[in-house]
């Protein structure tokens, strides 16, 4: 097992041992207060815990290897782990609508709110450090199924504190109707979290762009940009959880022999490979060069040149996953 598998392990193991023990102290809280306001906390609890045990289970069946049923891996699991937490979170906030409505025609005598502070205010501690490690860890790792567990915790850390407003609130000025006013604004604030994850899942699943590796990639690709490497088009990114899928077309001298070719193209993967954390596969196209890529070709001593050299192109975000050579933008000097 890789370090960046033992972390996610390690990581998604405390963050589902933490789920279930807040969820015996938020209910705990809720039986000696009976707040509407601590019962939907309770209740988003539950859901931290199917969400965590999913994304546990995920993290595991992601790290296993590519097999001739998925040739790709398993790592899109962690896009259905946060869309399943999304839907998880959405849920909560639709049983907690249901939930305060009722409390405001069946309304109920709070008591013991100073313990059932002290207990929501543990909770939210533990939520916040745990949501934030959960997060770093995820940014580190590439994956998606840890960050989207911790932006979960770190919502229920905020949804606690309101909590903590709301029967603070009610304590000064005895007006319970506040418990479940407080509730019913959770809910929603719970339901766009939710529908932010299934969100993200979905582009996730669908191979939607991901801005921020394609820009990863580009940048690699300049900074480690060789003479060699006349011109890159169609670049396409897909991310299976941590794991990357990257093809091109790379155009290279046409005059190469194979060999020479074959050495080109390994080190144009290794350039992408070293830049990331996670495996990565790389489907590399060779196109010859044609007499127009002069224009813009790097390679000293060609002995094919028909064109002087007359400027770079400059490889973006933009342009890299265009289908064509981009010699169509240089313009050349008139003579």
């Amino acid at each position: 097992m890789s370090a960046t598998q033992r972390t996610k392990y390690r990581w998604m193991s405390v963050s589902l041992g933490l789920s279930i023990v807040l969820l015996i102290l938020k209910f705990t809280a809720y039986f000696l207060t009976y707040s509407t306001a601590i019962l939907s906390d309770a209740v988003e609890s539950i859901v931290n815990v199917l969400a965590s045990g999913f994304a546990f289970y995920s993290i595991y069946l992601a790290g296993q290897p590519r097999d001739q049923n998925h040739p790709y891996g398993h790592g899109k699991i962690e896009f259905l782990s946060s869309g399943f937490e999304g839907a998880m979170i959405l849920s909560a906030g639709l049983v907690i609508i249901w939930q305060s409505i009722l409390s405001f025609y069946e309304p109920k005598v709070l008591t013991n709110l100073d313990l059932g502070f002290a207990l929501i205010g543990l909770t939210a501690i533990a939520n916040a450090f745990v949501g934030w490690m959960l997060i770093r860890s995820g940014k580190q790792t590439d994956s998606l199924a840890l960050t989207a567990d911790g932006r979960h915790l770190l919502t229920d850390t905020f949804s606690s504190i309101a909590v903590m407003v709301g029967v603070a609130l009610v304590v000064l000025t005895g007006k319970h109707w506040i418990d479940s006013a407080l509730s019913l604004l959770l809910s929603f604030v719970i339901i766009y979290n939710g529908f932010q994850l299934i969100r993200l899942s979905v582009a996730r699943l669908m191979d939607e762009t991901d801005a921020p590796t394609l820009d990863r990639v580009v940048t690699l690709l300049n900074d480690n940009k060789d003479a060699n490497w006349i011109d890159v088009h169609n670049l396409r990114v897909q991310k299976y959880g941590a794991d990357l899928h990257i093809d091109c077309h790379l155009t290279l001298p046409y005059y190469w022999e194979l060999n020479q070719v074959h050495d080109e193209v390994h080190h144009f993967e290794d350039t992408l490979k070293d830049g990331f954390l996670g495996e990565v596969e790389i489907f590399v196209h060779t196109d010859p060069c044609v007499n127009e890529c002069c224009h813009y070709c790097r390679v000293t001593n060609c002995p094919v040149r028909a064109f002087a050299f007359v400027n770079d192109v400059e490889w973006t975000a933009d342009n890299l996953p265009l289908n064509q050579k981009h010699f169509v933008s240089i313009e050349v000097p008139n003579s």
